[in-house]
Formats: structure tokens, sequence, C-alpha cells
């Protein structure tokens, strides 16, 4: 699903975070396949696509200088994931050869009124294009099978995979053709841009449960699993390697820990007795040391608490 597949193991090899995260979106697998909307890989049409070493090399000197990344980055708030998955794409697409881009974060309004935002405008060989950027991460629902896009919730299960995806569809890409739209494009100089989504993530199914991709999905898409808080003992009594958990900024690239940030046995066990019963879906990674003496991810979970998905009363 991305012309890249030689470089699948490049940002294991990236030591800052930034551009480890860079990499990852560019290069990880979408979650979906098949969707009811055109789905278009950013930088399908650029001179990249035919060169990976370029694109290799290009990460690789911002990853030995990556101070135009961090500038880049601190000109805005990206404490969403979301958000900051955005700038990434951005930040890149602004570099690639041969694309042209128009417009980033476009809002279209009527009377005052903000309708929505178009997330990317540009331009290459193949075209202008609309393009609508997501990142998602979904848990599947133990009572099902996984088989509907349905069953796969977010981490506070208040979204759905299905719900997303009908509101890129049916919201986000048709604002472009919207005559709101056409009158703030032509403004642009923009006319008749192709709308189409890129939906990139990780799927994460029950721990002690068959379960299957969606049925639109990508068989290559990114996955882990999850767990009730009554379950870790068992669970982790079945693998070995350092537990750790992630912040949210940092649930992108697979995580890399150097030897000094790397958490002890006692300090995870001592991070979880004191997490609270209700708290928030938690990330963790199970690290493994490497061959250049750092710990690389080799799986992650997220960590419910009991009550998930429902929740208890207050």
């Amino acid at each position: 699903m991305t012309p890249f597949p030689s470089l699948t193991d490049l940002p294991s090899h990236l030591r800052q975070p930034a551009v480890r995260d860079l990499a990852w979106v560019l290069l990880s697998p979408p979650l979906l396949a098949q969707t009811a909307w055109p789905q278009r890989y950013p930088l399908k049409a650029s001179a990249w696509s035919q060169q990976p070493g370029a694109l290799a090399d290009w990460l690789l000197s911002l990853d030995a200088d990556s101070q135009p990344l961090q500038q880049w980055l601190s000109q805005s708030s990206v404490r969403r994931l979301g958000l900051y998955y955005e700038r990434l794409w951005q930040f890149a697409l602004h570099a690639a050869p041969g694309i042209e881009v128009l417009a980033a974060n476009l809002p279209i309004r009527q009377q005052g009124h903000t309708l929505g935002e178009l997330d990317m405008l540009l331009r290459d060989e193949e075209g202008v294009h609309h393009l609508e950027l997501a990142i998602k991460l979904y848990l599947g629902q133990q009572q099902a099978s996984g088989d509907d896009l349905s069953d796969w919730l977010g981490p506070g299960s208040h979204d759905r995979l299905d719900l997303k995806l009908a509101h890129l569809g049916q919201h986000q890409l048709p604002l472009s053709a919207r005559t709101e739209a056409q009158q703030r494009l032509a403004e642009l100089n923009i006319q008749r841009p192709q709308p189409a989504l890129w939906l990139g993530g990780y799927l994460f199914s029950p721990w002690q449960q068959p379960y299957t991709t969606p049925l639109a999905g990508n068989p290559e898409h990114l996955r882990g699993r999850w767990l009730h808080r009554t379950d870790w003992a068992h669970f982790a009594a079945q693998r070995d390697g350092h537990w750790q958990p992630l912040e949210r900024h940092a649930w992108l690239a697979p995580a890399r820990i150097e030897e000094a940030q790397r958490w002890s046995h006692e300090t995870f066990t001592q991070w979880l007795a004191t997490l609270p019963p209700d708290a928030n879906a938690q990330l963790l990674v199970r690290l493994v040391e490497s061959s250049e003496h750092n710990w690389q991810e080799a799986e992650r979970v997220f960590l419910v608490n009991d009550h998930w998905p429902t929740q208890p009363a207050s």
C-alpha cells in the first residue's frame, strides 16, 4: 500500500524521536485496503516513490541534524496526536520532490461560521488533490469478531472506526466541492481538487481471543493487543522483556529507549500499583535489548480498566 517496502526497518535505526515518527508516518501501511471513498498515498506521485534511496538519505540527514524538523514542529501547538501526525505529513510534503503544497488546514466558512478545514491541498504530476489525513488506534470489542468496522473502538470507547470513516467520507471529503469551498479555492487559484483520504494507525485485538482483520482492512496493518487490568499478571508472566508505558505523543513509531531511560522492573511495578483503578487506557510496550545496545519495542498492548469499554457510574 506504500511504495517503500525496502525501507520498512528504517525507523528502528533512527535516533531522534521526531525523525523516527516522521519516518513511521511516511512508511507505515494504512489501516484499510478498501473504502467506499478514494484512498491515496500522499507521496504517490513524488520522485521519492521511484527513488526510495533518496527518501532514506533525507531521513538519515534529518536524524543527524533534526533542527529543521524541530523548528517546523515548534511553530504550532501539536499536543493532539492527530495534529502531530498532520504536521509531520506537511513537513514531508513541503520537502518532497515533485509535490507543491498549495494549502494546509484551510478553513471553509459560511457567514462567519466554520464548516470545517481541508487538511491538505497539493499539486503533483497527477493533478490537484484534497487529502484528509488521520491517525487512529482502535481496540476490537470482545463480543465481536473484528470483521465489521463497527467492532473497533477508540481507547476512550467514544470513537468507532466505522463512524470515523463515515465522517471522513461523508463530511470532510465532500467539503472541497461545496460552493463555499469553491469560492475560497478560486481565490487561491485552485481548481477542482480530487478528494481522497489516508488513514494510518494500529488495530489492537483482545489478547486471548481469535480475532480477524476487518473485511475492508489492510492485511499488513500494524497491530497490537489489549487486556483488562485484572488479566495483567497472567499476560505478563508469559513474556520476557521489560515493560514501560508510553506517553501519548510517543504512540506513533515503535519505541526505541536508551538504557538511561529504560524503567526497571521495580519502577514499572510501582507505577502499575499506583495507577488508579479507573485510569484511562495506557499504551505499554515490551522492550528487548538490540544489537545497538538500546532497547527496542517488541510488542505493544493497551491496558484498560476492568470496566472498559463501559465506564463506572460516577
